[in-house]
């Protein structure tokens, strides 16, 4: 958990200094952040591994629990009593109890989501792009390129039908 939170807070803090700018390098006025979506079809995990073989993507996945706002506050409580704060400082808390890691297929049309990452090398171009739609032969290449921002560092939102990831999306950390 610990080296969670350590590794989190680097692109934590470009997160921070990038959304208060309030626009994009585009010069266009950014989304709001909105929540994913829960359904019994959706696992929140932390990505260990992406491996590709002869006969399609694994992914390994480290799985956890998510949680914004007033359910934020109430496990941070729950599970910190004697935090000396009255809730998780950023609005959101993971809670990791088992750290076994489970691995799941991923489909050939899976969609994938990103908020942010390293698109060009250039770290003054790493700025948030609500679910930016992206193939799984990009997504390989960011969840390899770790130079600036290594994205295994977020939770993603994994939607997994008949055994099977489906969607990908990466959390936004606030």
């Amino acid at each position: 958990m610990m080296r969670r939170w350590l590794a989190v807070l680097i692109p934590l803090a470009l997160i921070v200094v990038m959304s208060s700018l309030g626009t994009s390098s585009s010069g266009a006025a950014e989304q709001e952040y909105t929540p994913v979506e829960r359904t019994s079809d959706t696992k929140v995990v932390y990505i260990e591994q992406l491996n590709t073989l002869a006969d399609g993507n694994v992914l390994f996945v480290d799985e956890i629990e998510w949680y914004e706002g007033e359910e934020a506050e109430q496990a941070f409580l729950e599970h910190e009593p004697d935090a000396g704060i009255d809730g998780p400082p950023d609005g959101y808390y993971i809670v990791n109890e088992d750290i076994k890691l489970t691995s799941y297929r991923i489909a050939e049309d899976v969609r994938i989501f990103m908020q942010i990452y390293d698109r060009t090398g250039n770290i003054e171009d790493m700025d948030i792009r609500w679910n930016e739609l992206v193939t799984m032969e990009q997504f390989k290449g960011i969840v390899q390129n770790t130079e600036w921002i290594d994205v295994k560092d977020f939770p993603y939102h994994i939607t997994v039908k008949d055994g099977t990831v489906v969607q990908i999306v990466q959390q936004y950390i606030p």
